[in-house]
């Protein structure tokens, strides 16, 4: 298994309820309760972005063909070193710490929806309450796939299904669809 799959499981199992502050649920009571434009997935565009200014997109969402399969289950943002990493969305800190090396926070927002951000410094506790554009974190220096450039991952789950976080900031690759 390479690496970045296997972070990406022990990501996916922390944001899935290990870790969880007590009393937190991490799973989605409904749908999104989100503003703005409609993209072709159906997600509502009124994010903000998690770096400011907003970042150059290094690496775009690619979900695999099969839950269990290669894919890129987010974005990468480029970045700087210490990089202030910011909520996009209101909502609370369910989970922060170290996985696989890297250090993890993920922010669960109105509606169930959750953002995972790697590799941070959290400079907020699991449970507090975060408004949208509030500090969350820092980049941190750890080499990853962008190497030897820094960049955010994050991500974004529906449940256990991993969205497309360019759809909440109005940036998703346009699709066209049949008509009838």
């Amino acid at each position: 298994m390479a690496l970045g799959s296997g972070l990406t499981a022990l990501v996916t199992s922390a944001v899935l309820g290990v870790g969880a502050a007590a009393g937190t649920s991490l799973e989605p009571p409904g749908p999104p309760a989100l503003q703005g434009r409609s993209s072709a997935s159906g997600v509502q565009a009124s994010w903000a972005w998690p770096l400011d200014p907003e970042p150059h997109v290094e690496r775009g969402f690619d979900p695999p063909d099969q839950p269990w399969g290669a894919g890129h289950r987010g974005v990468d943002l480029a970045s700087a070193v210490g990089q202030q990493v910011r909520s996009p969305e209101s909502g609370t800190v369910t989970w922060a710490g170290v996985l696989a090396g890297r250090g993890v926070v993920v922010v669960t927002h109105p509606g169930g929806l959750r953002s995972t951000f790697e590799p941070v410094t959290a400079t907020v506790p699991v449970g507090a309450a975060v408004a949208r554009g509030g500090p969350v974190g820092a980049v941190t220096a750890l080499p990853g796939h962008c190497a030897p450039a820094t960049c955010l991952h994050w991500g974004v789950l529906r449940g256990r299904q991993y969205l497309d976080p360019l759809a909440f900031v109005g940036r998703a690759p346009i699709v066209l669809l049949p008509l009838g």
